[in-house]
Protein backbone atom coordinates (compact mmCIF):
# COMPACT_ATOMS: atom_id res chain seq x y z
CA UNK A 1 0.00 0.00 0.00
CA UNK A 2 1.45 3.46 -1.19
CA UNK A 3 -0.30 6.93 0.24
CA UNK A 4 1.14 10.35 -0.35
CA UNK A 5 -0.19 13.13 1.70
CA UNK A 6 0.20 16.43 -0.06
CA UNK A 7 0.01 20.44 0.40
CA UNK A 8 0.88 20.17 3.90
CA UNK A 9 1.10 23.48 5.54
CA UNK A 10 3.43 22.60 7.62
CA UNK A 11 5.15 19.13 8.98
CA UNK A 12 6.55 19.53 12.27
CA UNK A 13 9.47 17.21 14.03
CA UNK A 14 11.33 16.32 10.79
CA UNK A 15 14.20 14.11 11.48
CA UNK A 16 16.99 12.60 9.32
CA UNK A 17 19.25 10.09 10.59
CA UNK A 18 21.05 9.28 12.86
CA UNK A 19 17.84 9.76 14.77
CA UNK A 20 18.09 10.75 18.33
CA UNK A 21 16.94 9.18 21.21
CA UNK A 22 15.12 12.46 23.64
CA UNK A 23 15.30 16.06 23.14
CA UNK A 24 17.22 17.87 26.36
CA UNK A 25 17.01 21.16 27.93
CA UNK A 26 17.61 24.11 25.37
CA UNK A 27 17.22 22.14 22.61
CA UNK A 28 13.37 21.55 23.50
CA UNK A 29 13.09 24.38 22.14
CA UNK A 30 13.71 23.95 18.71
CA UNK A 31 11.45 22.07 16.31
CA UNK A 32 12.65 21.17 13.05
CA UNK A 33 9.69 21.50 10.31
CA UNK A 34 8.78 22.06 6.28
CA UNK A 35 6.09 24.01 4.82
CA UNK A 36 3.96 23.23 1.83
CA UNK A 37 5.52 19.59 2.22
CA UNK A 38 4.79 16.12 1.39
CA UNK A 39 5.04 12.36 2.68
CA UNK A 40 4.83 9.45 0.92
CA UNK A 41 4.22 6.19 2.95
CA UNK A 42 5.02 2.72 2.28
CA UNK A 43 3.52 -0.81 3.59
CA UNK A 44 2.88 1.16 7.00
CA UNK A 45 6.56 3.40 7.12
CA UNK A 46 7.62 6.60 6.09
CA UNK A 47 8.97 6.44 3.34
CA UNK A 48 9.72 9.92 1.94
CA UNK A 49 8.95 13.64 2.86
CA UNK A 50 9.93 17.26 1.29
CA UNK A 51 8.68 19.83 0.31
CA UNK A 52 5.86 19.43 -2.50
CA UNK A 53 9.09 21.59 -5.40
CA UNK A 54 10.70 17.68 -4.99
CA UNK A 55 7.34 15.38 -4.81
CA UNK A 56 8.38 12.31 -6.55
CA UNK A 57 6.21 11.06 -9.71
CA UNK A 58 5.27 7.56 -9.64
CA UNK A 59 1.77 5.98 -8.59
CA UNK A 60 -0.12 5.45 -5.17
CA UNK A 61 -2.70 3.64 -4.13
CA UNK A 62 -4.01 6.70 -2.00
CA UNK A 63 -3.38 10.35 -1.61
CA UNK A 64 -4.68 13.00 0.86
CA UNK A 65 -4.81 16.56 0.49
CA UNK A 66 -3.75 18.20 3.47
CA UNK A 67 -4.22 21.28 2.62
CA UNK A 68 -4.39 23.84 5.14
CA UNK A 69 -3.69 21.27 7.70
CA UNK A 70 -0.53 20.72 9.82
CA UNK A 71 1.02 16.66 10.02
CA UNK A 72 3.36 15.71 13.04
CA UNK A 73 3.67 12.59 14.63
CA UNK A 74 1.11 10.84 16.32
CA UNK A 75 1.39 11.10 20.60
CA UNK A 76 3.14 8.16 22.23
CA UNK A 77 1.57 8.09 25.88
CA UNK A 78 3.83 6.33 27.99
CA UNK A 79 1.67 6.17 31.53
CA UNK A 80 -1.63 4.87 31.53
CA UNK A 81 -3.57 2.62 33.52
CA UNK A 82 -6.11 2.36 30.83
CA UNK A 83 -7.60 -1.06 31.83
CA UNK A 84 -9.74 -1.08 34.93
CA UNK A 85 -13.07 -2.48 35.63
CA UNK A 86 -15.59 0.66 36.48
CA UNK A 87 -15.25 4.68 36.44
CA UNK A 88 -15.42 6.20 40.25
CA UNK A 89 -17.36 8.94 39.68
CA UNK A 90 -18.64 8.89 43.45
CA UNK A 91 -15.23 9.04 44.70
CA UNK A 92 -14.88 12.36 42.85
CA UNK A 93 -17.36 13.79 44.80
CA UNK A 94 -15.37 12.88 48.28
CA UNK A 95 -12.28 14.80 46.59
CA UNK A 96 -15.00 17.68 45.97
CA UNK A 97 -15.90 17.58 49.65
CA UNK A 98 -12.09 18.20 50.47
CA UNK A 99 -11.14 14.28 50.78
CA UNK A 100 -7.14 14.19 49.80
CA UNK A 101 -5.98 10.78 47.97
CA UNK A 102 -5.02 9.58 50.59
CA UNK A 103 -7.45 9.63 53.04
CA UNK A 104 -10.08 7.99 49.91
CA UNK A 105 -7.16 5.74 49.79
CA UNK A 106 -7.43 4.90 53.48
CA UNK A 107 -11.64 4.61 53.23
CA UNK A 108 -10.79 1.65 50.88
CA UNK A 109 -11.40 3.67 47.96
CA UNK A 110 -8.55 4.53 45.31
CA UNK A 111 -6.86 1.88 44.06
CA UNK A 112 -8.39 -0.67 46.26
CA UNK A 113 -11.86 0.22 45.24
CA UNK A 114 -10.68 -0.77 41.92
CA UNK A 115 -8.90 -4.05 42.63
CA UNK A 116 -11.97 -4.87 44.32
CA UNK A 117 -14.21 -4.99 41.70
CA UNK A 118 -10.85 -6.46 38.66
CA UNK A 119 -12.18 -10.03 39.40
CA UNK A 120 -16.00 -9.24 39.20
CA UNK A 121 -15.29 -8.53 35.36
CA UNK A 122 -14.38 -11.12 32.86
CA UNK A 123 -11.38 -10.82 30.52
CA UNK A 124 -13.73 -10.20 27.55
CA UNK A 125 -15.08 -7.35 29.73
CA UNK A 126 -12.15 -5.56 30.61
CA UNK A 127 -10.94 -6.17 26.76
CA UNK A 128 -14.16 -4.54 25.48
CA UNK A 129 -13.97 -1.68 27.17
CA UNK A 130 -10.59 -0.74 27.20
CA UNK A 131 -10.75 -0.97 23.24
CA UNK A 132 -13.22 1.33 23.41
CA UNK A 133 -10.86 3.68 25.10
CA UNK A 134 -8.41 3.05 23.08
CA UNK A 135 -10.76 3.75 20.05
CA UNK A 136 -11.21 7.17 22.05
CA UNK A 137 -7.90 7.87 22.17
CA UNK A 138 -6.94 7.04 18.29
CA UNK A 139 -9.07 9.53 17.67
CA UNK A 140 -7.59 12.24 19.57
CA UNK A 141 -4.40 11.50 18.11
CA UNK A 142 -2.58 8.82 20.11
CA UNK A 143 -0.70 6.33 18.30
CA UNK A 144 0.84 4.36 21.07
CA UNK A 145 0.27 4.01 24.44
CA UNK A 146 1.68 2.06 27.72
CA UNK A 147 -0.88 0.33 29.96
CA UNK A 148 -0.02 -0.79 33.13
CA UNK A 149 -1.75 -3.69 35.47
CA UNK A 150 -2.25 -2.64 39.36
CA UNK A 151 -5.61 -3.53 40.03
CA UNK A 152 -5.18 -7.21 40.49
CA UNK A 153 -2.96 -6.72 43.76
CA UNK A 154 -3.07 -10.60 43.67
CA UNK A 155 -1.34 -13.43 41.58
CA UNK A 156 -4.93 -13.98 39.60
CA UNK A 157 -5.76 -10.42 39.20
CA UNK A 158 -2.54 -9.27 38.24
CA UNK A 159 -2.68 -12.03 35.38
CA UNK A 160 -5.69 -11.55 34.10
CA UNK A 161 -4.91 -7.76 33.53
CA UNK A 162 -1.80 -8.50 32.43
CA UNK A 163 -3.27 -11.41 29.74
CA UNK A 164 -6.02 -8.49 28.97
CA UNK A 165 -3.78 -6.07 27.42
CA UNK A 166 -1.76 -8.76 25.44
CA UNK A 167 -5.34 -9.48 23.90
CA UNK A 168 -5.59 -5.52 23.02
CA UNK A 169 -1.54 -5.72 21.71
CA UNK A 170 -3.08 -8.06 19.28
CA UNK A 171 -6.34 -6.85 18.18
CA UNK A 172 -5.32 -2.92 17.96
CA UNK A 173 -3.55 -1.52 15.44
CA UNK A 174 -1.87 0.94 18.05
CA UNK A 175 1.89 0.26 18.91
CA UNK A 176 1.16 -1.06 23.13
CA UNK A 177 3.70 -1.66 25.51
CA UNK A 178 2.76 -3.64 29.04
CA UNK A 179 3.69 -2.77 32.83
CA UNK A 180 3.72 -4.84 35.42
CA UNK A 181 2.44 -3.06 38.19
CA UNK A 182 1.52 -5.31 41.39
CA UNK A 183 3.14 -3.14 43.63
CA UNK A 184 0.12 -0.72 42.81
CA UNK A 185 -1.06 -0.38 46.44
CA UNK A 186 -0.83 -2.87 49.59
CA UNK A 187 -3.82 -5.07 49.68
CA UNK A 188 -6.19 -4.98 52.90
CA UNK A 189 -4.93 -8.13 54.11
CA UNK A 190 -1.27 -7.20 54.02
CA UNK A 191 -1.42 -3.71 56.33
CA UNK A 192 0.28 -4.87 59.14
CA UNK A 193 2.97 -7.33 56.36
CA UNK A 194 3.68 -5.21 53.90
CA UNK A 195 6.64 -7.24 53.50
CA UNK A 196 4.96 -10.36 52.82
CA UNK A 197 3.39 -8.68 50.04
CA UNK A 198 6.64 -7.78 48.19
CA UNK A 199 7.40 -11.25 48.59
CA UNK A 200 4.47 -12.10 47.05
CA UNK A 201 5.38 -10.16 44.15
CA UNK A 202 8.85 -11.07 43.89
CA UNK A 203 8.28 -15.26 44.00
CA UNK A 204 5.02 -15.86 42.98
CA UNK A 205 3.89 -13.06 40.76
CA UNK A 206 7.03 -11.94 38.69
CA UNK A 207 7.89 -15.65 37.59
CA UNK A 208 4.34 -16.18 36.91
CA UNK A 209 4.71 -13.00 34.63
CA UNK A 210 7.76 -14.05 32.75
CA UNK A 211 6.90 -17.41 31.97
CA UNK A 212 3.69 -16.11 30.18
CA UNK A 213 5.72 -13.25 28.61
CA UNK A 214 2.93 -10.52 30.04
CA UNK A 215 5.28 -7.60 30.41
CA UNK A 216 7.37 -5.24 29.13
CA UNK A 217 8.11 -3.10 31.76
CA UNK A 218 8.11 -3.43 35.89
CA UNK A 219 6.44 -0.71 38.08
CA UNK A 220 6.22 0.01 41.56
CA UNK A 221 4.60 2.80 43.50
CA UNK A 222 7.18 4.18 45.71
CA UNK A 223 5.87 7.36 47.86
CA UNK A 224 4.51 8.20 50.75
CA UNK A 225 1.78 5.55 52.61
CA UNK A 226 2.70 3.20 49.64
CA UNK A 227 5.92 1.21 48.84
CA UNK A 228 9.64 2.33 50.36
CA UNK A 229 12.89 3.25 48.79
CA UNK A 230 14.15 -0.81 50.20
CA UNK A 231 10.58 -2.65 48.64
CA UNK A 232 11.47 -0.66 45.72
CA UNK A 233 15.01 -1.54 45.32
CA UNK A 234 13.68 -5.05 46.32
CA UNK A 235 11.37 -5.52 43.54
CA UNK A 236 13.18 -3.69 40.82
CA UNK A 237 16.14 -6.31 41.24
CA UNK A 238 14.23 -9.18 41.31
CA UNK A 239 12.08 -7.82 38.03
CA UNK A 240 15.57 -7.14 36.35
CA UNK A 241 16.53 -10.95 36.80
CA UNK A 242 13.40 -11.49 34.67
CA UNK A 243 14.66 -9.00 32.04
CA UNK A 244 12.18 -6.16 32.77
CA UNK A 245 13.46 -2.86 32.94
CA UNK A 246 11.81 -0.24 35.52
CA UNK A 247 9.31 2.58 34.79
CA UNK A 248 8.34 3.86 38.10
CA UNK A 249 5.47 5.90 40.02
CA UNK A 250 7.63 8.27 41.96
CA UNK A 251 7.27 11.71 43.89
CA UNK A 252 3.87 12.05 43.47
CA UNK A 253 2.97 12.79 47.29
CA UNK A 254 6.48 13.86 48.95
CA UNK A 255 10.33 13.58 48.39
CA UNK A 256 9.93 9.81 48.86
CA UNK A 257 13.58 8.60 47.35
CA UNK A 258 11.71 7.00 44.31
CA UNK A 259 13.73 9.14 41.51
CA UNK A 260 17.06 8.00 43.20
CA UNK A 261 16.06 4.42 43.32
CA UNK A 262 14.85 4.59 39.78
CA UNK A 263 18.10 6.35 38.71
CA UNK A 264 20.09 3.80 40.40
CA UNK A 265 17.92 0.93 39.25
CA UNK A 266 18.61 2.33 35.30
CA UNK A 267 14.94 2.84 35.23
CA UNK A 268 13.73 3.89 31.13
CA UNK A 269 11.71 6.91 33.22
CA UNK A 270 10.39 7.97 36.67
CA UNK A 271 6.63 9.66 36.67
CA UNK A 272 4.85 11.72 38.47
CA UNK A 273 7.80 13.88 40.09
CA UNK A 274 5.53 16.56 41.57
CA UNK A 275 7.91 16.97 44.16
CA UNK A 276 11.56 17.22 42.78
CA UNK A 277 14.12 19.22 44.31
CA UNK A 278 17.92 20.05 43.46
CA UNK A 279 18.78 16.88 44.45
CA UNK A 280 16.64 14.75 42.17
CA UNK A 281 17.81 16.92 39.13
CA UNK A 282 21.22 16.05 40.07
CA UNK A 283 20.31 12.32 40.31
CA UNK A 284 18.43 12.60 36.95
CA UNK A 285 21.60 14.70 35.08
CA UNK A 286 23.52 11.81 35.57
CA UNK A 287 21.33 9.15 34.06
CA UNK A 288 19.24 8.11 30.98
CA UNK A 289 16.09 7.48 32.99
CA UNK A 290 12.83 10.00 31.52
CA UNK A 291 11.59 12.22 33.51
CA UNK A 292 7.93 12.08 32.97
CA UNK A 293 5.29 14.72 34.01
CA UNK A 294 1.57 13.66 34.40
CA UNK A 295 -0.50 16.86 34.47
CA UNK A 296 -4.07 15.55 34.25
CA UNK A 297 -3.51 13.90 38.06
CA UNK A 298 -2.16 17.39 39.19
CA UNK A 299 -5.01 18.76 37.37
CA UNK A 300 -7.53 16.11 38.73
CA UNK A 301 -6.54 15.80 42.40
CA UNK A 302 -5.25 19.53 42.88
CA UNK A 303 -2.04 18.65 43.51
CA UNK A 304 1.15 20.84 43.08
CA UNK A 305 2.53 20.87 39.70
CA UNK A 306 6.61 19.05 39.00
CA UNK A 307 8.54 21.69 38.44
CA UNK A 308 9.31 20.93 34.83
CA UNK A 309 10.58 24.41 33.62
CA UNK A 310 13.48 24.27 36.18
CA UNK A 311 13.62 20.98 35.23
CA UNK A 312 14.46 21.75 31.51
CA UNK A 313 16.72 24.70 32.75
CA UNK A 314 18.58 22.44 34.21
CA UNK A 315 19.48 20.37 30.58
CA UNK A 316 16.92 17.43 31.38
CA UNK A 317 14.54 16.08 29.14
CA UNK A 318 10.68 16.19 30.00
CA UNK A 319 8.10 13.79 28.66
CA UNK A 320 4.05 13.93 29.59
CA UNK A 321 1.64 11.55 29.90
CA UNK A 322 -2.24 11.15 30.15
CA UNK A 323 -2.17 9.04 33.43
CA UNK A 324 -5.42 8.07 32.11
CA UNK A 325 -7.34 6.16 35.41
CA UNK A 326 -10.67 5.92 36.95
CA UNK A 327 -9.53 7.59 40.18
CA UNK A 328 -6.70 10.18 39.55
CA UNK A 329 -6.98 10.70 35.85
CA UNK A 330 -9.96 10.00 33.92
CA UNK A 331 -8.71 11.19 30.35
CA UNK A 332 -6.48 10.24 27.85
CA UNK A 333 -6.42 13.08 25.62
CA UNK A 334 -3.15 14.02 24.79
CA UNK A 335 -3.90 17.47 22.88
CA UNK A 336 -5.14 18.45 26.54
CA UNK A 337 -1.94 17.19 28.29
CA UNK A 338 0.06 19.27 25.48
CA UNK A 339 -2.29 22.17 26.25
CA UNK A 340 -1.20 21.72 29.75
CA UNK A 341 1.97 21.65 29.40
CA UNK A 342 1.79 25.10 28.32
CA UNK A 343 -0.75 26.26 30.61
CA UNK A 344 0.36 25.01 33.95
CA UNK A 345 4.22 24.48 33.62
CA UNK A 346 4.75 27.18 31.56
CA UNK A 347 6.63 25.57 28.70
CA UNK A 348 6.57 26.82 25.35
CA UNK A 349 4.46 25.18 22.24
CA UNK A 350 7.67 23.69 20.79
CA UNK A 351 8.79 21.64 24.26
CA UNK A 352 5.63 20.35 24.81
CA UNK A 353 5.43 18.71 21.68
CA UNK A 354 8.64 17.46 22.10
CA UNK A 355 7.11 16.08 25.27
CA UNK A 356 4.72 14.05 24.07
CA UNK A 357 6.08 13.00 21.25
CA UNK A 358 9.75 11.68 20.30
CA UNK A 359 10.75 11.99 24.76
CA UNK A 360 6.95 10.16 25.23
CA UNK A 361 8.03 7.67 22.94
CA UNK A 362 11.67 6.80 24.61
CA UNK A 363 9.52 6.88 28.00
CA UNK A 364 8.39 3.66 27.01
CA UNK A 365 11.05 2.46 24.78
CA UNK A 366 9.85 3.46 20.92
CA UNK A 367 12.00 6.02 19.79
CA UNK A 368 13.52 4.39 17.25
CA UNK A 369 9.82 3.93 15.21
CA UNK A 370 7.99 6.58 16.63
CA UNK A 371 8.22 10.24 17.66
CA UNK A 372 9.37 12.05 15.09
CA UNK A 373 8.66 12.30 10.74
CA UNK A 374 11.80 10.34 9.71
CA UNK A 375 12.51 8.23 6.67
CA UNK A 376 11.78 4.23 8.03
CA UNK A 377 9.76 4.78 11.34
CA UNK A 378 6.00 3.93 11.41
CA UNK A 379 3.80 6.30 9.69
CA UNK A 380 2.04 6.69 13.18
CA UNK A 381 0.63 10.67 12.18
CA UNK A 382 -1.68 13.43 12.98
CA UNK A 383 -3.25 15.54 10.46
CA UNK A 384 -4.96 18.56 11.85
CA UNK A 385 -7.54 20.30 10.99
CA UNK A 386 -7.01 23.74 9.20
CA UNK A 387 -4.67 25.96 11.34
CA UNK A 388 -2.07 28.06 10.01
CA UNK A 389 0.46 27.29 13.34
CA UNK A 390 1.55 24.52 15.72
CA UNK A 391 1.24 26.99 18.36
CA UNK A 392 -2.44 26.36 17.94
CA UNK A 393 -2.66 22.97 19.68
CA UNK A 394 -1.88 23.97 23.23
CA UNK A 395 -3.45 27.22 22.76
CA UNK A 396 -7.11 26.12 22.05
CA UNK A 397 -6.99 23.38 24.47
CA UNK A 398 -11.06 21.36 24.89
CA UNK A 399 -11.51 21.05 21.13
CA UNK A 400 -10.56 18.16 19.32
CA UNK A 401 -8.00 19.65 16.50
CA UNK A 402 -7.01 16.42 14.75
CA UNK A 403 -8.78 15.48 11.24
CA UNK A 404 -6.84 12.29 10.91
CA UNK A 405 -5.15 9.47 12.64
CA UNK A 406 -3.31 7.59 10.96
CA UNK A 407 -1.75 4.22 12.53
CA UNK A 408 0.77 2.19 10.27
CA UNK A 409 0.32 4.01 7.26
CA UNK A 410 -4.11 3.46 7.06
CA UNK A 411 -6.52 5.97 8.64
CA UNK A 412 -7.90 4.61 11.85
CA UNK A 413 -9.92 8.18 13.34
CA UNK A 414 -11.85 10.59 11.37
CA UNK A 415 -13.12 13.39 13.11
CA UNK A 416 -16.21 15.32 11.07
Amino acid sequence: MRTRIINIRKLIQVEDSPFRSYVSGSDMARLEMLEHAFVLVEDGLISDYGPMASLPEGSVDETIDASGSLVMPAFCDPHTHLVFPETREIEYIDKIKGLSYEEIARRGGGILNSAGKIMEKSEDELFQSAMDRLSEITAYGTGAVEIKSGYGLTTEGELKMLRVIKRLKEASPLTIKATFLGAHAVPPQYKEDQTAYVDLIINQMLPQVAEEGLADYIDVFCDRGFFTVEETRRILEAGARFGLPPKIHANELDYSGGIQVGVENNALSVDHLEYTGDQEIEALKKSATMPTLLPGASFFLNLIYAPARKMIDAGLPVAMASDFNPGSSPSGNMQFILSQGSINYRMLPEEAIHAVTLNAAYAMGVEKELGTIARGKKANLIITREMANYEFLPYYYGANKVKHTMINGKIEATNR
